[in-house]
């Protein structure tokens, strides 16, 4: 067996709300390690996003399946049914946060529109029959040799994101970061297993040998090929090999990058959500934002003297870049 993974990132470029990186992880027979997981759960599965939800639960690129905050069901379908179908069933916000983010709620005490917030899941209408769909998820797994074996959010709110940009000096770098502490987490749930990871184009960047020896600093690495499209390089330590890809749009052509981009996009969406309920009761007549850059700059005019009012330090409201 071997251990098929993919990472992707939501929020690097809005100014509210926090970055959030996240890794999925299954087991595959060896022999299928090559093999599109679209094409191995078909039966249930699939790439393509339609209007009606269809037999099969579309799992896609979150661009691809949200449609806005009106409409988010597509985006939330995907991510609690594969929660689901892996074992695990939140019921509220603070439920989700403890399966895919345990450690992030420690840091809500100087966050006033996060520290007392919870509310029940789902948020939309329309996300169907989660168990139903759940359980032939999971029996296609179970036919195809497929574990569902983790997913993994590092949600980084806005306070650290400035604190490390300050230190750092580089977003990127940041970003770079939060992704391979994914997969030290991958690595470490599988010791003894050959790992593939995949993972979206960061930063723009090309080259990633100096990055991945000092997350990995016990593997010897052989540099694949490095090339504008794909960047890929090969660790082994002893009998263990672990093959790490860097590529352009490597969600749509790895499942587990698309449900990786699937629960960075939701679990971004329910922090907004948490943001603009409680600021919600807080000002008037002031629409929610989705934290982008103009849209945000509107927000903040908006809610400016009720943020200065309430004394809130804008370091951990507005993300520097």
């Amino acid at each position: 067996m071997a251990i098929l993974a993919g990472i992707d990132e939501a929020g690097y470029g809005p100014i509210l709300g926090p970055l959030v990186v996240s890794g999925v992880a299954v087991r595959v027979p060896d022999e299928r390690l090559g093999d599109p997981l679209w094409t191995t759960l078909r039966e249930t599965i699939t790439s393509k996003v339609t209007r009606s939800t269809g037999r099969r639960l579309a799992v896609a690129d979150s661009k691809k399946l949200f449609r806005g905050r009106n409409n988010l069901a597509p985006l939330e379908r995907a991510a609690l049914v594969m929660l689901a179908a892996a074992g695990r069933h939140p019921k509220t916000w603070r439920g989700l946060l403890r399966i895919l983010a345990p450690n992030v709620a420690r840091q809500f005490s100087i966050y006033p529109w996060y520290a007392e917030s919870d509310f029940s899941l789902p948020l939309s209408r329309g996300v169907g029959e989660v168990e139903l769909q759940a359980n032939a998820v999971r029996r296609d797994c179970n036919q195809s040799g497929v574990e569902l074996m983790g997913m993994f959010c590092e949600p980084l709110l806005a306070g650290a994101f400035n604190r490390l940009v300050s230190n750092t000096r580089n977003k990127a770098v940041v970003l770079m970061g939060l992704a391979l502490r994914i997969v030290d987490r991958i690595m470490r749930l599988a010791p003894n297993e050959r790992v593939r990871v995949c993972i979206d184009r960061l930063g723009g960047r090309q080259h990633y040998r100096d990055v991945l020896m000092t997350t990995l600093p016990d593997y010897s690495l052989q540099i694949m090929e490095e090339s504008a499209e794909r960047s890929a390089y090969r660790l082994t330590k002893s009998s263990r090999i672990c093959e790490v890809e860097f590529a352009v749009k490597s969600e749509e052509r790895h499942f587990c990058v698309a449900l990786a981009s699937v629960y960075s996009k939701y679990l971004r969406e329910v922090f907004m959500h948490a943001f603009n309920e409680y600021w919600a009761g807080h000002l008037k007549n002031v629409r929610p934002t989705a934290g982008y850059y103009t849209d945000a700059k509107r927000w903040l005019a908006d809610a400016c003297d009720a943020i200065e009012h309430a004394g809130i330090d804008r370091s951990i409201l507005v993300r520097s870049r």
